[in-house]
């Protein structure tokens, strides 16, 4: 877990307010019984999660795609090649959707905008090198060009909610 105390109070706030926000419908399928606290989706979402992510064209149209996601400090971090079509889209449009799920057992949807991480022509984000350092950590120093051929993203979603219909089985496989 990498989360500061201000960040998961950041967070349990965005997923109480998330789901009070919600249709009746999503209410009757996730409520407090089945979904995690901020402390527990920290300690679940660990590693890389693969995600589906949703960008938009130009004509409004969805698309949708697969990332490896990365849960760090309450958000998503995801990356992509600079001249793959989720790149092109994110770049015009900042909206975009993802969907993390473990068969029955997890869901964990969002809706926000990304903030590019390392712009190709521009300042990186004041934390970059730290999630630098974690990537290269993760998928080994000399695996790409870390500044030309990657791009990545953070997440900062407006609307997130979590489905975990069995919070006991869903922990104790996150801790072995």
């Amino acid at each position: 877990m990498r989360e500061t105390p201000e960040e998961l109070n950041e967070l349990q706030a965005l997923l109480d307010t998330s789901l009070s926000r919600s249709t009746s419908h999503l209410r009757s399928i996730i409520n407090s019984e089945r979904s995690l606290t901020a402390e527990q989706l920290t300690q679940v979402l660990t590693g890389m999660c693969t995600l589906a992510l949703a960008t938009v064209t130009a004509k409004g149209e969805p698309r949708i795609s697969g990332v490896d996601g990365h849960f760090l400090h309450g958000k998503w971090h995801f990356g992509t090649a600079r001249d793959a079509a989720k790149a092109r889209h994110l770049a015009v449009r900042s909206a975009a959707s993802a969907a993390h799920m473990r068969g029955e057992d997890l869901g964990v949807f969002t809706h926000g905008t990304v903030e590019t991480l390392n712009p190709q022509d521009g300042e990186p984000a004041d934390d970059w090198p730290d999630l630098l350092a974690y990537f290269k950590d993760f998928y080994g120093e000399d695996s790409f060009d870390w500044d030309n051929d990657i791009v990545y993203y953070r997440l900062h979603p407006h609307w997130m909610t979590v489905y975990a219909p069995d919070i006991a089985k869903l922990t104790a496989a996150s801790q072995s």
